[in-house]
């Protein structure tokens, strides 16, 4: 029986999709979340064989969970499953490693199709996809501005971008408030930024916090 985890903001979206897992007579979600970083340490403690992802979630981005989860486990199969699918979102997941892609504007059988395919570890990017990755293959990809900040610095601007302040930053990352704001200055400084507006705009434009919720 193989074992997925679903992550995915959007409560009847998330419902739906562990509905489709569950009529597999091979599969079974084990946890599902709204939460990037709950979903996260779900992956660490459960090991699942396929997880699906949404890119905008809260907490911590949908590439983010994917980058760490292929540094510790190459092997995992991950499905992206989101409405963002900009030049840089998908070179983002492309170069972290992803299994398979598939936008959110697909047909039910296609989504089917690409759990199928991926949770055997074979690649699936649906026809959206595939021709973003064309258009990104004849014309280069732009330099990605979130490549500048490390892996903790991509955590904290997307804190900073959900109203978090300095001493709620350092209690949910177990750090000082000092080193908080340590890192807010610093990536300040790496993205050209003078205030927590525009690190706002910066976030929302790079596709790592929902813009709705503004």
């Amino acid at each position: 029986m193989k074992k997925v985890i679903v992550i995915e903001d959007q409560t009847v979206l998330r419902d739906l999709i562990c509905q489709l897992v569950d009529g597999y007579t091979d599969m079974e979600v084990i946890a599902q979340t709204g939460c990037g970083a709950e979903g996260y340490e779900f992956c660490l403690e459960h090991r699942p064989d396929l997880v699906i992802l949404d890119i905008i979630l809260p907490g911590l981005s949908g590439t983010e969970v994917l980058r760490r989860l292929k540094a510790k486990s190459p092997k995992i199969n991950i499905l992206i499953f989101s409405a963002a699918t900009s030049n840089n979102i998908v070179t983002r997941v492309l170069k972290a490693g992803v299994t398979g892609y598939i936008e959110k504007a697909a047909r039910l059988t296609e989504l089917e199709k690409a759990i199928t395919l991926v949770a055997e570890g074979r690649s699936y990017f649906s026809p959206r996809i595939v021709e973003v990755m064309r258009n990104l293959m004849v014309n280069g990809c732009e330099d990605d501005p979130i490549d500048a900040l490390t892996a903790r610095e991509r955590e904290i601007v997307q804190l900073i971008a959900e109203s978090n302040s300095n001493k709620e930053i350092a209690a949910k990352l177990g750090m000082s408030v000092r080193t908080a704001d340590t890192h807010r200055t610093n990536i300040m400084k790496k993205l050209g930024l003078h205030d927590v507006a525009a690190l706002t705009r910066w976030t929302i434009a790079n596709k790592l916090v929902d813009p709705n919720i503004y």
